[in-house]
């Protein structure tokens, strides 16, 4: 059974939001430097976890592959299997409305991926499915210990606990 974990950069990996500018994409969050901060947190997350692919469900993933290798952390970076959006599927547009969570819940579906968790700043559209977000704070992301004892709760309730290795 395919195990996946949904990952949201803006408000997850990164403070704020981000924004396209003409000397490319900024954070939002006053004094960041440089994006992804808190991105190698979770490879020493999902380190006992090694069946877990990454399927990003950011506003990034409308271009997979830049989404993808934006990431500097490599042991993130090799898990990422796919993404919320699927060019030959839907329409960019129309992906764009739907809530965070009905673009996860219709790749779940599409693919039959029944053992899924999502770390996402936003709850929109996970109705039913809260048991299965990792809820982050948009200014501190994976970078709040609250954030990290969620994720390690909701790693063992999903998952079961894994050996360590």
């Amino acid at each position: 059974m395919r195990q996946v974990l949904f990952l949201d950069y803006d408000g997850v990996l990164n403070p704020g939001d981000t924004y396209v500018t003409a000397h490319g994409i900024v954070s939002s969050a006053p004094g960041t430097i440089e994006l992804f901060d808190f991105a190698p947190t979770l490879p020493e997350l999902l380190e006992s976890y090694s069946k877990i692919g990454t399927v990003l469900s950011t506003d990034w993933c409308l271009c997979f592959e830049h989404a993808r290798d934006s990431i500097r952390v490599e042991g993130l970076r090799r898990r990422v299997t796919g993404a919320t959006y699927e060019v030959e599927l839907e329409e960019a547009a129309l992906w764009r409305t739907r809530h965070r969570g009905v673009q996860i819940l219709r790749y779940a579906r599409r693919h039959n991926i029944a053992s899924w968790l999502a770390v996402d700043d936003r709850r929109d559209g996970v109705l039913g499915y809260h048991d299965r977000l990792i809820h982050c704070q948009t200014e501190s992301g994976t970078g709040d210990p609250a954030a990290i004892e969620l994720f390690q709760l909701r790693l063992v309730e999903r998952f079961g606990e894994q050996p360590m290795v």
